[in-house]
């Protein structure tokens, strides 16, 4: 379940910057098709991979989590 609840985080951060998921994923240096599966929660995402989502979006790691 917070696989699937952070993966709609992760996509409505990226929807509120107006940003594609291949857009974004250039930009964190994460393979776009990846980053689908993260925000569609079928992939159970590093740490690492989460920090760079957190910096991509210019935000801490609680603010990513908030909500979730």
């Amino acid at each position: 379940m917070i696989i699937k609840k952070f993966g709609e985080r992760v996509k409505k951060l990226r929807l509120q910057k107006n940003m594609s998921q291949e857009k974004f994923a250039l930009q964190i240096s994460m393979d776009r098709t990846y980053l689908a599966s993260v925000e569609s929660g079928k992939r159970n995402i590093s740490l690492e991979n989460i920090s760079k989502i957190a910096n991509g979006f210019g935000i801490t790691l609680e603010e990513l989590f908030k909500g979730i």
